[in-house]
């Protein structure tokens, strides 16, 4: 028989589950919250097609085969009419939010530029599985699913320490399934050659999807002068001027750069990007992303 744990054991493993189901319930209301913004409904991405569920009757037009007419409800009148029925080909959402230390930067009164990512994941996330997508995390760690569980699953996910983190992330695009959809998160501050990479590999398997760079506003604005130290949150690069000033035609050149870089990526993959602030709402990010992910080409 196995040893019963001690008291001391069995607080130690309540504590530690607490803790890291505490964050879950604050996560999931923001983005509830935040969803319920969009006022889309239950049937807010409804459309004509394959399916098995009645949508609605329209007027035959001469294009029409015969077949397609409801002789029955076209009796009750001196028009024909075609019943369809709602498109139910659920499409798949795999989502990749950075965990790197470089996302936990925030000015002060703001959040973090990783809590605004989960936030904006989690919402959208929402949106989804209320249309009836699967949706999961890349990574293989949480499948694509359907469901209200799959929301648990994935704010378990997002908010899951890893102690080994590094001071940039770069995309990770093991479990998405070809021919889908992709949100990727981050403030795409390291090197782009990963980027590029991940991209690539995703659009071979002819997966489209969204980039949505969030930067904290002092990373656009460089409001530095005199005497600075800069060092990366992770303490791996460190750099000390006594000119920060000096410092912000070059940076603003080089974030310049990097956007247009990231630009140029989206659309030679058939991707696209968008650059949100933490300091600015969430609510049109959320739109943003939702348009983006439920656009179908």
């Amino acid at each position: 028989m196995s040893p019963t744990p001690s008291s001391f054991d069995r607080g130690t493993l309540r504590a530690g589950g607490e803790a890291l189901a505490a964050p879950l319930p604050a996560l999931l209301a923001d983005a509830e919250h935040l969803a319920s913004t969009m006022l889309l409904g239950e049937h807010g991405r409804r459309r004509p097609g394959m399916g098995e569920e009645f949508w609605q009757y329209r007027p035959a037009m001469a294009s029409d085969e015969a077949r397609l007419i409801d002789w029955r409800r076209s009796a009750r009148s001196d028009t024909h009419f075609i019943r369809e029925k709602e498109w139910q080909a659920a499409q798949t959402v795999s989502i990749w939010v950075d965990g790197a230390q470089s996302m936990d930067f925030a000015s002060p009164g703001l959040p973090s530029k990783a809590d605004r990512g989960r936030l904006l994941s989690m919402a959208v996330a929402i949106l989804l599985l209320r249309g009836g997508e699967r949706v999961g995390l890349t990574g293989q760690t949480v499948p694509p699913r359907r469901g209200d569980v799959q929301l648990l699953r994935i704010a378990q996910g997002l908010l899951t320490d890893n102690a080994a983190r590094e001071d940039f992330g770069a995309p990770d695009i093991r479990g998405i399934v070809p021919k889908s959809r992709a949100l990727f998160v981050s403030d795409f501050m390291g090197p782009l050659v990963e980027v590029e990479q991940a991209l690539t590999e995703a659009a071979d398997m002819g997966v489209k999807g969204a980039l949505l760079q969030v930067l904290d506003p002092a990373e656009e604005a460089f409001p530095f002068d005199g005497r600075t130290v800069f060092e990366s949150m992770g303490g791996g690069l460190r750099h000390e001027t006594l000119e920060a000033g000096g410092l912000r035609r070059r940076y603003l050149d080089r974030l310049a750069e990097r956007k247009a870089r990231l630009d140029d990526l989206a659309r030679l993959t058939g991707w696209q990007v968008l650059c949100h602030h933490t300091g600015s709402g969430a609510q049109a990010a959320l739109l943003w992303l939702y348009g983006a992910l439920e656009r179908r080409r």
